[in-house]
């Protein structure tokens, strides 16, 4: 039987598909968003909130274009064999239900498999390229594995009380929730109390949010207050903390202005354990979400990329290093680039850090500052030969590193005796363009698609991660 209370499945015995009433659609795929994709009787497509591939299902359409109509499901007469029922309560199509997860109604290898569809349809699609294997995904934990977060606050003045956690699904309001199993349950049991203590605050009109980040031994909290706190709030605060095993960090203004309550106390970090890699960082800084996939992600991303104590390694987008030590492990040489050069003084102090003490030292890496969404063909031969890359780039792809590579292949006259990277493995949160930057490699800068999988690093979301490896020819 469906999981939702307004639907229906008559199941094997019900009626025939002929004899249904008018009106009855089949789902055919997933969208990005984890609607089901369906055509009506005038061969309009429909888009629909809470139906999976091979349901059939009755809707109410909310939006109509020439082209394409929105809906939400009303009732379902065959059920998708893939079905659950979600683990979390806040789940739903309903008014007021959390927004945070879409696909907590298909099974968790399902998910994956439809995310993996996405990820070849996007290479097909975008690019033409086909890889010639696909990689076994790389999957974890499905629940509790969320270590970042952005938790929306908001004091409702009518009724007296805090809510904190997401929005609402298609709302700005936040979902009243008393639980979000996606997060540590540590973490998932302070929402509670977190809305106690906000709501008991003189500053609780002007705590719009609150960030979590989770390391291997302590939980941060970053509170952001539009005006400052009172020393009573502060000191509520202090009690919290105490009371929870918490740091709170606050953030008056923007992310630079992130700072600990109170000096002192452990340092947020992770770790690498494969590589003996210990990685502080700030709780507003970019480290992943999942540290169970991360470590299995780093594994597996220097496994394709072959790095050998002979070879020296670019490692773009670097960050903090997240794998760049663990390069430096295996490579003779390694050069990370980021954009920022307050981030790249702080990647070269991790390196120092975990440099010290080492049996095996880590290999010789610099950290340079490099605006990578502006590289050109000129800025790739300063920064040398490389034999291996990892790219790890954000939503925007690599583009223009990839267009600088695909300049040097076509115009042979000019890289001199520069030569490219003869494997490159890709780390991309975003299947679209990391299709556009595979069309260039492949068709304009003289590689081949070996291999492409994806990396739930999201589970229950519709969120693609993925990595790819491609080889010169």
């Amino acid at each position: 039987m469906s999981e939702h209370p307004d639907m229906h499945s008559p199941g094997p015995s019900g009626p025939a598909i002929e004899d249904l009433p008018l009106g009855w659609l089949q789902v055919t795929a997933l969208d990005m968003e984890a609607r089901g994709i369906a055509r009506n009787a005038d061969g309009k497509v429909v888009f629909i909130e809470g139906a999976l591939p091979h349901e059939l299902v009755g809707v109410e359409v909310g939006r109509r274009k020439n082209n394409w109509e929105q809906a939400t499901v009303t009732a379902i007469h065959r059920e998708s064999s893939q079905r659950v029922r979600p683990g979390c309560r806040h789940f739903g199509l309903h008014q007021g239900a959390c927004g945070g997860c879409k696909m907590q109604h298909l099974q968790a290898s399902a998910q994956v498999a439809v995310k993996q569809r996405v990820l070849e349809d996007n290479l097909w699609h975008l690019a033409k390229v086909r890889t010639e294997m696909v990689l076994r995904p790389i999957e974890g934990p499905a629940w509790g594995y969320r270590y970042r977060a952005r938790l929306s606050v908001r004091y409702v003045h009518k009724k007296g009380e805090v809510l904190i956690g997401f929005h609402e699904r298609k709302s700005r309001y936040i979902a009243d929730m008393q639980v979000c199993p996606i997060l540590p349950p540590a973490v998932s049991g302070l929402l509670m109390p977190l809305r106690g203590l906000i709501g008991g605050l003189q500053a609780r009109q002007t705590c719009p949010q609150i960030e979590l980040a989770c390391g291997d031994a302590v939980t941060a909290l970053v509170l952001r207050h539009l005006e400052p706190l009172s020393e009573a709030d502060r000191d509520k605060l202090r009690a919290f903390a105490s009371h929870h095993g918490v740091q709170w960090w606050l953030q008056p203004k923007g992310p630079d202005t992130v700072h600990l309550l109170d000096e002192g106390g452990a340092t947020l970090a992770y770790s690498l354990p494969e590589f003996g890699i210990t990685m502080p960082f700030r709780p507003t800084d970019f480290t992943q979400v999942n540290p169970f996939i991360n470590r299995v992600l780093v594994s597996r991303a220097l496994g394709l990329l072959k790095a050998t104590p002979g070879d020296r390694v670019i490692d773009w987008f670097c960050g903090l290093g997240n794998f760049t030590l663990p390069l430096a492990c295996q490579a003779g040489e390694v050069l990370g680039v980021e954009g920022a050069q307050a981030l790249v003084e702080r990647a070269q102090a991790n390196y120092s850090l975990n440099q010290t003490g080492r049996l095996r030292p880590l290999a010789p890496t610099r950290f340079v500052a490099r605006n990578l969404f502006e590289m050109t063909a000129e800025m790739l031969l300063a920064d040398g030969v490389a034999d291996k890359w990892l790219v790890d780039p954000p939503r925007e792809g690599a583009l223009a590193l990839c267009m600088a590579l695909a300049e040097l292949h076509q115009q042979t006259e000019k890289r001199g005796a520069w030569t490219p990277p003869q494997r490159i493995v890709y780390v991309s949160c975003n299947p679209a363009t990391l299709a556009r930057d595979a069309g260039l490699l492949v068709h304009q800068a003289g590689y081949r698609c070996v291999s492409a999988g994806v990396v739930n690093m999201f589970a229950h979301t519709a969120h693609v991660e993925s990595v790819a490896v491609f080889e010169l020819i």
